[in-house]
């Protein structure tokens, strides 16, 4: 955008002294005016001002001097409208970065996504979907005005930078996805916010899996490759069909009401702190959900956990139910 201008600026400049000099070239030659008297006459031709001519004009000379002031009327004309709207945009455009650092400074435990493409949306989308506060941190400046909205919010920069990655809450956040297409940056991305963010879950795309124990070395989480990920589900279709469309329904596809899988932290399902065996709990008859998988406090997960499983302290409950039978779980326990 600040190039657009900036050229509209440099064609309207060079429209303007073409005018100008082209008056005074031909007021000098033509009308056998000095440069002074030339130049004084160009002036009061080009802004219009009405003063009388040092000498009176032929009919050529007045044809000269007509034309002259229509193409001056039009280059001023342009010329003013480009300035003004460079001076309008870039007021518009403080008050937008105001307003964006303003809510930026406000945030806790959001999301911070490193990269607007493909897998860039794809995350927003979710997260939108989870009612999550996020930032996108773009390096390009038309894909922000493309999808700039009240749901996007956006902070332009390269995420390789460290001021950027300051300026958009890093040590605040709850969670950085780096979704650029480049590996290498992705990398240099996942080392710079895990030293600024000891406690941050990170989060980073993978093109080669060369670069998976990379990504985890320098502190990613988790490392997705899309790619395979995609191979993978195109070759389950093959094999098990019925079962790879059944699992893909249990997604959230972008809306609220089409949730059939829930995770619930211990916090919530013992709100009281005190550990107690899952038949305990009574979801099934609370809420018609069932729960279909248990992640320990060291991270370790279990298929459907046995009804005599002791629910501990940090731990995480993943329940499956038809949409209605979320909400009532929502519900029930807070979430």
């Amino acid at each position: 955008m600040k190039q657009l201008f900036s050229s509209k600026i440099t064609v309207a400049i060079l429209l303007l002294l073409l005018v100008f000099m082209t008056g005074v070239v031909g007021f000098h030659f033509f009308s056998q005016y000095s440069w002074i008297d030339a130049f004084y006459m160009t002036v009061i031709t080009v802004t219009t001002v009405g003063y009388g001519e040092v000498m009176p004009l032929s009919a050529q000379e007045k044809i000269f001097v007509s034309l002259l002031i229509i193409s001056s009327i039009f280059i001023v004309a342009y010329a003013i409208s480009v300035i003004t709207e460079y001076i309008l945009s870039k007021n518009l455009g403080d008050l937008r970065h105001k307003k964006v650092q303003k809510k930026l400074d406000s945030m806790q435990d959001h999301v911070i996504i490193c990269g607007y493409g493909r897998n860039g949306k794809q995350a927003a989308q979710k997260l939108l979907a989870y009612n999550r506060n996020y930032v996108i941190i773009e390096k390009n400046q038309e894909v922000i005005n493309h999808y700039s909205d009240e749901n996007n919010l956006f902070v332009l920069g390269n995420a390789i930078e460290d001021e950027i990655l300051l300026k958009s809450g890093i040590e605040r956040a709850s969670t950085l996805i780096c979704a650029t297409p480049n590996d290498a940056d992705n990398l240099f991305i996942v080392l710079s916010a895990r030293q600024m963010n000891k406690n941050l879950k990170i989060i980073s795309r993978a093109s080669e899996e060369t670069s998976y124990k990379k990504m985890k070395l320098a502190g990613a989480d988790n490392v997705i490759m899309p790619d395979k990920i995609g191979g993978d589900h195109m070759a389950s279709l093959v094999v098990v069909p019925d079962l790879v469309e059944f699992l893909d329904n249990l997604t959230v596809a972008g809306q609220q009401d089409s949730i059939n899988v829930e995770q619930i932290s211990f916090e919530k399902m013992c709100p009281h702190g005190r550990e107690q065996a899952i038949k305990d709990l009574d979801v099934r008859n609370k809420t018609g959900c069932s729960i279909i998988g248990y992640r320990s406090p060291t991270g370790e997960y279990i298929v459907n956990p046995e009804p005599s499983l002791i629910l501990q302290k940090n731990s995480k409950l993943i329940l499956i139910g038809r949409p209605e039978q979320i909400e009532s779980l929502k519900k029930e326990y807070g979430v």
